[in-house]
Protein backbone atom coordinates (compact mmCIF):
# COMPACT_ATOMS: atom_id res chain seq x y z
CA UNK A 1 0.00 0.00 0.00
CA UNK A 2 1.50 3.60 -1.05
CA UNK A 3 1.97 5.91 1.39
CA UNK A 4 -0.43 8.46 -0.22
CA UNK A 5 -3.14 5.79 0.34
CA UNK A 6 -2.42 4.93 3.32
CA UNK A 7 -2.79 8.80 4.32
CA UNK A 8 -6.12 8.78 2.83
CA UNK A 9 -7.19 5.31 4.79
CA UNK A 10 -5.95 7.16 7.97
CA UNK A 11 -7.78 10.56 7.88
CA UNK A 12 -11.18 8.84 6.15
CA UNK A 13 -10.94 6.72 9.66
CA UNK A 14 -10.09 9.41 11.41
CA UNK A 15 -12.74 11.25 10.18
CA UNK A 16 -15.97 9.13 10.48
CA UNK A 17 -14.24 8.48 14.15
CA UNK A 18 -14.80 12.58 14.56
CA UNK A 19 -17.99 12.09 12.91
CA UNK A 20 -19.45 9.28 15.67
CA UNK A 21 -17.83 10.66 18.44
CA UNK A 22 -18.80 14.40 17.84
CA UNK A 23 -22.69 13.25 16.60
CA UNK A 24 -22.73 10.79 19.56
CA UNK A 25 -22.09 13.55 21.92
CA UNK A 26 -24.16 16.46 20.67
CA UNK A 27 -27.28 14.00 20.23
CA UNK A 28 -29.77 15.65 22.41
CA UNK A 29 -27.22 18.55 23.71
CA UNK A 30 -27.77 20.95 20.88
CA UNK A 31 -28.86 23.66 21.91
CA UNK A 32 -27.25 26.90 20.01
CA UNK A 33 -28.13 27.66 16.08
CA UNK A 34 -24.67 27.53 15.55
CA UNK A 35 -24.38 24.13 17.15
CA UNK A 36 -26.95 22.97 15.21
CA UNK A 37 -25.66 24.07 11.97
CA UNK A 38 -22.49 21.84 13.24
CA UNK A 39 -24.42 18.91 14.18
CA UNK A 40 -26.41 18.77 10.70
CA UNK A 41 -23.20 19.48 8.90
CA UNK A 42 -21.42 16.85 10.34
CA UNK A 43 -23.98 14.40 9.98
CA UNK A 44 -24.99 15.06 6.18
CA UNK A 45 -21.27 14.39 5.65
CA UNK A 46 -21.79 11.10 7.52
CA UNK A 47 -24.83 10.27 5.86
CA UNK A 48 -23.10 11.23 2.34
CA UNK A 49 -20.06 8.80 3.10
CA UNK A 50 -22.14 5.76 4.06
CA UNK A 51 -23.37 5.30 0.18
CA UNK A 52 -20.26 5.98 -1.78
CA UNK A 53 -18.43 3.23 0.30
CA UNK A 54 -19.85 1.15 -2.02
CA UNK A 55 -18.68 2.73 -5.26
CA UNK A 56 -20.18 5.13 -7.19
CA UNK A 57 -23.14 3.99 -8.71
CA UNK A 58 -26.66 5.03 -9.23
CA UNK A 59 -27.92 3.43 -6.07
CA UNK A 60 -25.48 5.10 -4.03
CA UNK A 61 -25.23 8.01 -5.71
CA UNK A 62 -29.36 8.47 -5.41
CA UNK A 63 -28.13 7.94 -1.45
CA UNK A 64 -25.76 10.29 -1.48
CA UNK A 65 -26.96 13.12 -3.58
CA UNK A 66 -29.67 14.48 -1.06
CA UNK A 67 -26.37 15.03 2.41
CA UNK A 68 -24.09 16.69 -1.12
CA UNK A 69 -26.41 19.18 -1.36
CA UNK A 70 -27.17 19.77 2.10
CA UNK A 71 -23.58 20.21 2.74
CA UNK A 72 -22.85 22.59 -0.29
CA UNK A 73 -25.43 24.27 0.87
CA UNK A 74 -27.08 25.01 -3.00
CA UNK A 75 -30.54 24.74 -4.39
CA UNK A 76 -29.43 21.44 -6.74
CA UNK A 77 -26.81 18.50 -6.66
CA UNK A 78 -26.44 16.15 -9.44
CA UNK A 79 -23.96 12.84 -9.73
CA UNK A 80 -22.46 11.64 -12.85
CA UNK A 81 -20.48 8.59 -13.58
CA UNK A 82 -16.82 8.69 -15.27
CA UNK A 83 -18.20 8.52 -18.53
CA UNK A 84 -20.60 11.48 -18.24
CA UNK A 85 -23.91 9.43 -17.11
CA UNK A 86 -26.15 11.35 -14.73
CA UNK A 87 -26.87 8.69 -12.53
CA UNK A 88 -28.84 10.91 -9.67
CA UNK A 89 -30.12 14.51 -8.36
CA UNK A 90 -31.71 16.38 -5.75
CA UNK A 91 -33.46 19.79 -5.88
CA UNK A 92 -36.86 20.69 -6.69
CA UNK A 93 -38.20 20.11 -10.40
CA UNK A 94 -38.02 23.52 -11.37
CA UNK A 95 -34.20 23.60 -10.74
CA UNK A 96 -33.10 20.21 -12.64
CA UNK A 97 -35.43 21.03 -16.41
CA UNK A 98 -34.11 19.72 -19.40
CA UNK A 99 -32.48 22.30 -20.45
CA UNK A 100 -30.14 22.72 -17.02
CA UNK A 101 -30.02 18.92 -17.00
CA UNK A 102 -28.36 18.86 -20.65
CA UNK A 103 -26.16 21.84 -19.99
CA UNK A 104 -25.09 19.91 -16.73
CA UNK A 105 -24.24 17.09 -19.03
CA UNK A 106 -21.94 18.88 -21.38
CA UNK A 107 -20.09 20.84 -18.33
CA UNK A 108 -19.61 17.21 -16.68
CA UNK A 109 -18.09 15.64 -19.80
CA UNK A 110 -15.75 19.10 -19.60
CA UNK A 111 -14.69 18.23 -16.14
CA UNK A 112 -13.97 14.84 -17.22
CA UNK A 113 -12.21 15.96 -20.03
CA UNK A 114 -10.08 17.98 -18.54
CA UNK A 115 -10.03 16.91 -14.56
CA UNK A 116 -10.49 20.71 -13.27
CA UNK A 117 -13.50 22.64 -12.08
CA UNK A 118 -15.77 24.30 -14.62
CA UNK A 119 -18.64 26.65 -14.25
CA UNK A 120 -21.71 27.64 -16.33
CA UNK A 121 -23.82 31.06 -16.10
CA UNK A 122 -26.85 30.90 -17.01
CA UNK A 123 -27.77 27.50 -18.51
CA UNK A 124 -31.49 27.47 -19.12
CA UNK A 125 -31.24 30.89 -20.70
CA UNK A 126 -31.85 34.51 -19.10
CA UNK A 127 -35.18 33.98 -17.50
CA UNK A 128 -34.45 30.61 -15.71
CA UNK A 129 -34.44 29.53 -11.83
CA UNK A 130 -30.78 28.54 -12.02
CA UNK A 131 -28.24 31.34 -12.33
CA UNK A 132 -24.90 29.37 -12.02
CA UNK A 133 -23.56 25.38 -12.40
CA UNK A 134 -20.61 24.53 -10.97
CA UNK A 135 -19.07 21.03 -11.91
CA UNK A 136 -16.11 19.57 -9.73
CA UNK A 137 -14.25 16.56 -10.48
CA UNK A 138 -14.18 13.47 -8.27
CA UNK A 139 -10.82 12.34 -8.37
CA UNK A 140 -9.09 9.37 -7.05
CA UNK A 141 -5.58 8.53 -8.50
CA UNK A 142 -5.91 11.31 -10.91
CA UNK A 143 -8.52 9.70 -12.31
CA UNK A 144 -11.63 11.37 -12.69
CA UNK A 145 -14.19 8.82 -10.85
CA UNK A 146 -17.26 11.27 -11.63
CA UNK A 147 -18.27 14.48 -11.46
CA UNK A 148 -20.43 16.33 -8.73
CA UNK A 149 -22.17 18.98 -10.52
CA UNK A 150 -24.22 22.06 -8.38
CA UNK A 151 -26.93 24.31 -9.36
CA UNK A 152 -27.32 27.63 -7.74
CA UNK A 153 -30.16 30.08 -8.38
CA UNK A 154 -26.94 33.01 -7.38
CA UNK A 155 -23.73 33.66 -8.29
CA UNK A 156 -21.99 32.21 -5.60
CA UNK A 157 -18.97 33.58 -4.22
CA UNK A 158 -14.95 32.56 -4.33
CA UNK A 159 -15.86 31.27 -0.55
CA UNK A 160 -18.89 28.76 -1.48
CA UNK A 161 -16.97 27.22 -4.97
CA UNK A 162 -14.51 26.60 -2.91
CA UNK A 163 -16.32 24.83 -0.15
CA UNK A 164 -17.94 23.12 -3.32
CA UNK A 165 -15.00 21.89 -4.18
CA UNK A 166 -14.04 20.43 -1.18
CA UNK A 167 -17.55 18.48 -0.87
CA UNK A 168 -16.31 17.17 -4.07
CA UNK A 169 -13.11 16.05 -2.57
CA UNK A 170 -14.85 14.63 0.32
CA UNK A 171 -16.71 12.79 -1.78
CA UNK A 172 -13.77 11.45 -3.62
CA UNK A 173 -12.00 10.65 -0.94
CA UNK A 174 -14.48 7.68 0.19
CA UNK A 175 -14.53 6.82 -3.40
CA UNK A 176 -10.71 5.90 -3.52
CA UNK A 177 -12.22 4.18 -0.10
CA UNK A 178 -14.54 2.04 -1.51
CA UNK A 179 -11.99 1.23 -4.25
CA UNK A 180 -9.25 0.44 -1.54
CA UNK A 181 -12.18 -1.94 0.01
CA UNK A 182 -12.32 -3.73 -3.14
CA UNK A 183 -8.64 -4.07 -3.92
CA UNK A 184 -8.37 -5.40 -0.44
CA UNK A 185 -10.98 -8.26 -1.58
CA UNK A 186 -9.18 -8.98 -4.83
CA UNK A 187 -6.22 -9.30 -3.22
CA UNK A 188 -7.27 -11.79 -0.17
CA UNK A 189 -9.31 -13.76 -3.43
CA UNK A 190 -5.88 -14.03 -5.31
CA UNK A 191 -3.80 -15.11 -2.21
CA UNK A 192 -6.44 -18.01 -1.91
CA UNK A 193 -5.75 -18.62 -5.34
CA UNK A 194 -2.34 -18.58 -4.85
CA UNK A 195 -2.63 -20.55 -1.82
CA UNK A 196 -4.58 -23.34 -3.30
CA UNK A 197 -1.81 -23.84 -6.58
CA UNK A 198 0.45 -23.89 -3.73
CA UNK A 199 -0.83 -27.27 -2.51
CA UNK A 200 2.07 -29.67 -2.43
CA UNK A 201 1.57 -31.75 -6.14
CA UNK A 202 3.99 -34.48 -4.16
CA UNK A 203 1.26 -34.92 -1.73
CA UNK A 204 -1.22 -35.27 -4.30
CA UNK A 205 0.55 -37.95 -6.25
CA UNK A 206 1.75 -39.75 -3.28
CA UNK A 207 -1.90 -39.90 -1.78
CA UNK A 208 -2.98 -41.43 -5.17
CA UNK A 209 -0.08 -43.77 -4.80
CA UNK A 210 -0.82 -44.84 -1.74
CA UNK A 211 -4.87 -45.47 -2.06
CA UNK A 212 -3.21 -47.52 -5.59
CA UNK A 213 -1.56 -49.38 -3.33
CA UNK A 214 -4.52 -50.19 -1.33
CA UNK A 215 -6.84 -51.42 -4.24
CA UNK A 216 -5.55 -54.76 -3.91
CA UNK A 217 -4.79 -55.69 -0.47
CA UNK A 218 -7.40 -53.61 1.50
CA UNK A 219 -10.18 -52.25 -1.31
CA UNK A 220 -12.39 -51.30 1.73
CA UNK A 221 -9.32 -48.88 2.99
CA UNK A 222 -8.72 -47.67 -0.52
CA UNK A 223 -12.45 -46.93 -0.81
CA UNK A 224 -12.36 -44.92 2.52
CA UNK A 225 -9.07 -43.23 1.45
CA UNK A 226 -10.26 -42.12 -2.02
CA UNK A 227 -13.47 -40.29 -0.28
CA UNK A 228 -11.07 -38.61 2.12
CA UNK A 229 -9.28 -37.13 -1.13
CA UNK A 230 -12.63 -36.33 -2.67
CA UNK A 231 -13.62 -34.70 0.47
CA UNK A 232 -10.40 -32.91 1.04
CA UNK A 233 -9.54 -31.81 -2.58
CA UNK A 234 -13.67 -30.23 -2.81
CA UNK A 235 -13.00 -27.93 0.50
CA UNK A 236 -9.67 -26.97 -0.67
CA UNK A 237 -11.07 -25.80 -4.00
CA UNK A 238 -14.33 -24.88 -3.13
CA UNK A 239 -15.40 -21.95 -4.48
CA UNK A 240 -17.02 -20.09 -1.09
CA UNK A 241 -15.48 -16.97 0.36
CA UNK A 242 -12.30 -15.82 2.23
CA UNK A 243 -12.64 -17.20 5.55
CA UNK A 244 -14.46 -20.53 7.19
CA UNK A 245 -15.03 -21.70 11.11
CA UNK A 246 -12.14 -23.86 12.15
CA UNK A 247 -14.35 -26.62 12.88
CA UNK A 248 -14.40 -26.93 8.63
CA UNK A 249 -10.44 -26.15 8.62
CA UNK A 250 -9.80 -28.79 11.28
CA UNK A 251 -12.10 -31.73 9.47
CA UNK A 252 -9.81 -30.98 6.16
CA UNK A 253 -6.63 -31.26 8.16
CA UNK A 254 -8.06 -34.34 9.52
CA UNK A 255 -8.35 -35.93 5.90
CA UNK A 256 -5.20 -34.17 5.23
CA UNK A 257 -3.44 -36.38 7.87
CA UNK A 258 -5.57 -39.18 7.70
CA UNK A 259 -4.25 -39.47 3.76
CA UNK A 260 -0.26 -39.27 5.03
CA UNK A 261 -0.42 -41.31 7.69
CA UNK A 262 -1.62 -44.02 5.28
CA UNK A 263 1.06 -42.97 3.58
CA UNK A 264 3.65 -43.21 6.49
CA UNK A 265 1.72 -45.93 8.70
CA UNK A 266 2.65 -45.97 12.43
CA UNK A 267 5.35 -43.53 11.49
CA UNK A 268 3.35 -40.19 11.84
CA UNK A 269 1.58 -39.71 14.94
CA UNK A 270 -0.78 -36.80 15.90
CA UNK A 271 -2.44 -35.20 19.12
CA UNK A 272 -5.01 -33.08 18.81
CA UNK A 273 -6.15 -30.60 21.85
CA UNK A 274 -9.17 -28.58 20.95
CA UNK A 275 -11.42 -26.44 22.99
CA UNK A 276 -15.11 -27.35 21.99
CA UNK A 277 -16.23 -23.46 22.64
CA UNK A 278 -13.29 -22.22 20.01
CA UNK A 279 -14.78 -24.19 16.93
CA UNK A 280 -16.73 -21.75 15.90
CA UNK A 281 -13.98 -19.34 15.28
CA UNK A 282 -13.57 -17.96 12.12
CA UNK A 283 -10.13 -17.77 10.66
CA UNK A 284 -8.67 -17.09 6.96
CA UNK A 285 -9.42 -20.00 4.50
CA UNK A 286 -6.70 -22.68 4.71
CA UNK A 287 -5.56 -21.07 7.75
CA UNK A 288 -3.93 -24.27 8.60
CA UNK A 289 -2.98 -26.33 5.64
CA UNK A 290 0.50 -24.79 4.98
CA UNK A 291 0.91 -24.67 8.73
CA UNK A 292 0.24 -28.65 9.21
CA UNK A 293 2.02 -29.70 5.86
CA UNK A 294 5.24 -27.75 7.52
CA UNK A 295 5.36 -29.58 10.38
CA UNK A 296 4.94 -33.17 8.44
CA UNK A 297 7.84 -31.97 6.63
CA UNK A 298 9.63 -30.99 9.96
CA UNK A 299 8.46 -33.67 12.18
CA UNK A 300 9.71 -37.09 9.01
CA UNK A 301 12.29 -35.14 7.77
CA UNK A 302 14.94 -37.53 7.23
CA UNK A 303 12.92 -39.42 10.08
CA UNK A 304 11.18 -42.77 10.51
CA UNK A 305 8.50 -41.74 13.36
CA UNK A 306 7.53 -38.04 14.08
CA UNK A 307 4.50 -35.99 16.22
CA UNK A 308 2.49 -33.56 15.21
CA UNK A 309 0.50 -31.57 17.79
CA UNK A 310 -2.56 -29.43 16.92
CA UNK A 311 -3.73 -27.42 19.48
CA UNK A 312 -6.43 -24.87 19.73
CA UNK A 313 -7.58 -22.83 22.94
CA UNK A 314 -9.72 -19.96 24.36
CA UNK A 315 -7.53 -17.23 25.57
CA UNK A 316 -9.88 -14.47 26.84
CA UNK A 317 -11.50 -12.88 23.66
CA UNK A 318 -8.72 -14.62 21.35
CA UNK A 319 -8.36 -18.31 20.31
CA UNK A 320 -4.47 -19.22 20.51
CA UNK A 321 -4.06 -22.37 17.90
CA UNK A 322 -0.62 -23.63 17.21
CA UNK A 323 0.95 -26.52 15.20
CA UNK A 324 4.06 -28.22 16.76
CA UNK A 325 6.58 -30.70 15.30
CA UNK A 326 9.43 -32.70 16.90
CA UNK A 327 11.67 -32.30 13.79
CA UNK A 328 14.98 -30.79 12.85
CA UNK A 329 13.96 -27.38 14.23
CA UNK A 330 16.59 -24.38 13.20
CA UNK A 331 18.17 -21.58 14.49
CA UNK A 332 16.56 -19.19 15.63
CA UNK A 333 19.16 -16.36 14.11
CA UNK A 334 18.09 -17.41 10.63
CA UNK A 335 14.09 -16.82 11.28
CA UNK A 336 15.27 -13.36 12.98
CA UNK A 337 17.27 -12.85 9.46
CA UNK A 338 15.16 -14.51 6.90
CA UNK A 339 11.23 -14.18 9.13
CA UNK A 340 9.12 -17.09 7.98
CA UNK A 341 10.58 -17.82 4.54
CA UNK A 342 13.70 -20.05 6.24
CA UNK A 343 11.34 -22.81 7.67
CA UNK A 344 11.23 -24.76 5.14
CA UNK A 345 14.65 -27.46 5.49
CA UNK A 346 17.02 -27.23 3.12
CA UNK A 347 16.99 -30.91 2.25
CA UNK A 348 13.18 -30.30 1.44
CA UNK A 349 13.81 -27.51 -0.67
CA UNK A 350 16.34 -29.37 -2.57
CA UNK A 351 14.04 -32.19 -3.29
CA UNK A 352 10.29 -30.74 -3.14
CA UNK A 353 8.46 -27.64 -4.04
CA UNK A 354 8.95 -24.41 -1.95
CA UNK A 355 4.88 -24.33 -1.84
CA UNK A 356 4.92 -24.76 1.97
CA UNK A 357 7.36 -21.88 3.60
CA UNK A 358 5.50 -19.75 0.43
CA UNK A 359 1.93 -20.56 1.82
CA UNK A 360 3.27 -19.91 5.51
CA UNK A 361 3.91 -16.25 4.18
CA UNK A 362 1.06 -16.52 2.51
CA UNK A 363 -1.48 -16.93 6.04
CA UNK A 364 1.04 -14.69 7.94
CA UNK A 365 0.05 -11.49 5.63
CA UNK A 366 -3.46 -12.33 5.36
CA UNK A 367 -3.48 -12.71 9.12
CA UNK A 368 -2.73 -9.20 9.28
CA UNK A 369 -4.75 -8.15 6.99
CA UNK A 370 -7.92 -9.58 8.27
CA UNK A 371 -7.22 -8.74 11.72
CA UNK A 372 -4.41 -6.34 12.22
CA UNK A 373 -0.50 -6.55 12.51
CA UNK A 374 -1.33 -7.68 16.11
CA UNK A 375 -2.00 -11.04 14.58
CA UNK A 376 0.58 -12.43 11.88
CA UNK A 377 2.07 -15.97 12.58
CA UNK A 378 4.78 -16.39 15.75
CA UNK A 379 7.38 -19.39 15.21
CA UNK A 380 9.44 -21.20 18.53
CA UNK A 381 12.02 -23.03 16.88
CA UNK A 382 16.01 -24.40 18.21
CA UNK A 383 18.30 -26.39 15.98
CA UNK A 384 17.02 -30.40 17.51
CA UNK A 385 14.14 -29.27 19.48
CA UNK A 386 11.16 -29.03 16.44
CA UNK A 387 9.29 -26.36 15.42
CA UNK A 388 5.99 -24.62 16.86
CA UNK A 389 3.98 -22.25 14.55
CA UNK A 390 1.22 -20.13 15.93
CA UNK A 391 -1.86 -18.13 15.25
CA UNK A 392 -3.88 -15.81 17.35
CA UNK A 393 -7.12 -14.72 16.13
CA UNK A 394 -10.32 -12.93 17.70
CA UNK A 395 -13.31 -14.64 18.53
CA UNK A 396 -15.26 -12.59 17.23
CA UNK A 397 -14.33 -9.98 14.06
CA UNK A 398 -17.11 -7.45 13.05
CA UNK A 399 -17.10 -7.54 9.71
CA UNK A 400 -15.90 -11.56 8.78
CA UNK A 401 -17.50 -14.15 8.94
CA UNK A 402 -17.68 -17.65 8.07
CA UNK A 403 -18.60 -18.74 4.68
CA UNK A 404 -20.81 -21.68 3.91
CA UNK A 405 -18.25 -24.57 2.81
CA UNK A 406 -21.04 -26.58 0.48
CA UNK A 407 -19.09 -29.39 1.85
CA UNK A 408 -21.61 -32.45 1.70
CA UNK A 409 -19.34 -35.52 1.27
CA UNK A 410 -19.37 -38.39 -0.10
CA UNK A 411 -21.69 -41.58 1.17
CA UNK A 412 -19.36 -43.65 2.98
Amino acid sequence: MSGELMTIVVLGTALALVLFVIALRTRGVVSTPHERAIHDTLAAAAAAAHPLRDGLTTESASEAVGPLRALTATEGVALFDSDGTLLARDGEPDIWTSAVLTTAAHLARETLDSRRRGLHDDPAGPGGAVRTLVAAPLMTDDVSSGVLVVAAIGHPGPGQIGAITEVANYAATQLQLAELDASRARLDRAEVLALRAQIDPHFIYNALGTIASFVRTDPARARELILDFADFTRYSFRAAGQYTSLADELGNIDRYLTLERARFGEGLNVRLHVDPEVLGVVVPFLALQPLVENAVRHGLAGRRAGLITITARGEGTNCEISVEDDGVGMDPELLRSGAIDALTPPDVLASESDGAHVGLTNVDQRLRSAFGNDYGLVVETGIGVGTKVGMRVPKFAAGIRADSTGQEGGPR
